[in-house]
């Protein structure tokens, strides 16, 4: 595979455009040693842009447990938590201080390629990382506490035409990342302006989990595999699942927005970028892990136990797919209303 050539970071004298708090996280992070590539000896780093409990995080662990069960790894695969800008720290901090560091995977989602489609991580883009592929995938759910008054998807709908500003809801993602994209479509496709939709954001599915538990937000939008263990506990009440058709395990019971009326789904892939700057047989040692990964019977236990569909994607074809949903997200993003 012929590695194309990105200009490099350095010397940058410009960030793009962003705003608020974001922009402050993403110059930090882009000045911080920009120009250096730590040493590091310990073996592998899997990366996750996100506290402890949420997708990313569950997607390093569930891998690193595979690739330290097969033996792939040269030793113990670190998971690092660095939360922030939606990913957009842990994005920068891959390409200026770690962008030749052939140890380090990044994990991903359609979150990452959604902020990347509304230019929210500064003047990066896709092409400023490689792609590397996914190995799994789950589905979005919507989710209130057991106690709340909404019983199904359609009083959730009918309070949100009512009062679109009466339901507070939290997510995994920033402010018109994944998570909100998934409460920001609902609203547009039942008729409601999504931009009144009220929304807090947290560092992670945990956080914006525990929010919710604690009475702070009304509904949790999130991914599958955050709720199954509050579902099964009888604290969370799930109201749709955001798939083509009804899943299994404990969210079996619980109807899709399709059988709701509302035509939504949305499939979350989990999969990794690695920095720009690793040679071509570094990249494709990372794709043949993956590949290894991704086909071996450990990782199908790893799947099931971590409630993961089956996805699997590497490579240039990966990389094929990121930039095409790009692409789908930037207009999706217009036609809502968040970008120009």
């Amino acid at each position: 595979m012929t590695k194309r050539n990105r200009p490099t970071p350095c010397g940058r004298t410009k960030a793009g455009r962003t705003v608020g708090a974001v922009t402050v996280l993403l110059l930090a992070a882009l000045s911080l040693n920009a120009c250096s590539r730590p040493t590091d000896d310990r073996g592998w780093v899997c990366l996750a842009p996100a506290n402890a409990g949420g997708g990313w995080d569950l997607t390093c662990r569930a891998v690193a447990q595979v690739l330290e069960e097969m033996e792939l790894a040269p030793g113990p695969v670190r998971t690092i938590n660095l939360p922030g800008a939606g990913g957009g720290v842990a994005f920068a901090r891959t390409v200026t201080q770690r962008k030749d560091d052939p140890n380090l995977l990044v994990a991903a989602s359609p979150s990452t390629v959604l902020r990347l489609a509304q230019r929210q991580y500064g003047g990066l883009t896709e092409t400023d990382v490689r792609w590397v592929g996914a190995v799994g995938a789950e589905y979005g759910v919507l989710a209130v506490a057991a106690d709340a008054p909404w019983r199904d998807l359609g009083d959730l709908i009918a309070t949100l035409r009512e009062d679109p500003g009466a339901v507070i809801v939290s997510g995994g993602s920033a402010v018109a990342g994944q998570d909100h994209m998934k409460v920001l479509l609902l609203a547009q496709r039942a008729g409601v302006d999504p931009l009144r939709i009220r929304y807090v954001p947290f560092d992670g599915g945990g956080e914006a989990m525990t929010a919710l538990l604690g009475g702070f937000v009304h509904l949790f939008a999130g991914e599958a595999s955050e709720i199954e263990a509050q579902v099964e506990a009888g604290r969370l009440r799930p109201l749709a699942v955001l798939a083509p058709e009804r899943l299994g395990g404990p969210l079996a019971g619980v109807p899709t927005a399709l059988e709701s009326g509302i035509d939504l789904t949305w499939i979350t892939w989990r999969g990794f970028y690695v920095p720009a700057e690793i040679s071509d047989e570094v990249y494709d040692r990372w794709v043949e892990v993956l590949s290894r990964v991704g086909t071996s019977a450990a990782w199908e236990a790893a799947r099931r136990q971590y409630r993961l569909e089956p996805l699997f994607v590497v490579g240039a074809e990966f990389e094929r797919l990121v930039y095409d949903q790009v692409a789908d997200f930037r207009t999706m993003s217009r036609e809502i209303g968040l970008i120009q």
